[in-house]
């Protein structure tokens, strides 16, 4: 559990970085990863589920969203068929800066991820969405509010 807090740690400094080096809070930075992860699953995010994944309120969500499209980063998409449905969806401008900052590393994984079998790396990735699972359960159960009575 150890090695997995460590990992966490790690991958959030690397989107602090990434997020200084774009010249953007890091609440933004973290929002742009979310947004890039979701697309590159073919699941863009509404913004409702942005905001559920980067811990913000609908207003402060909603104000991240159009610094963010003040920035050229994202645009809001409607949804053909119901178009009260919006999506959220990088920029070809972003999506060269992430991959400009992100290239490197990106080969460094593919490297590391080589050296394993495929079985191995399902069994990972097993692990790991259990370990999301659990985790997500745990929060699930928590109350969202800070308990002040200690």
């Amino acid at each position: 559990m150890g090695e997995l807090r460590s990992y966490a740690a790690t991958l959030t400094e690397v989107s602090r970085r990434f997020a200084a080096w774009l010249g953007v809070h890091h609440t933004d930075g973290a929002a742009l990863l979310e947004i890039v992860e979701a697309e590159e699953h073919g699941a863009p995010l509404s913004p409702t589920r942005l905001g559920e994944r980067v811990s913000l309120t609908s207003g402060a969500t909603t104000a991240l969203i159009n610094r963010l499209e003040r920035a050229r980063h994202v645009v809001r998409t409607r949804d053909d068929a119901d178009r009260r449905a919006v999506t959220l969806h990088t920029t070809a401008e972003v999506a060269e800066l992430a991959d400009e900052y992100f290239g490197a590393l990106s080969g460094r994984l593919d490297e590391l991820m080589r050296r394993y079998s495929p079985a191995q790396l399902r069994q990972f990735e097993a692990f790991l969405v259990e370990v999301r699972s659990t985790l997500e359960q745990h929060l699930d159960e928590q109350p969202k509010a800070h308990h002040t009575d200690r």
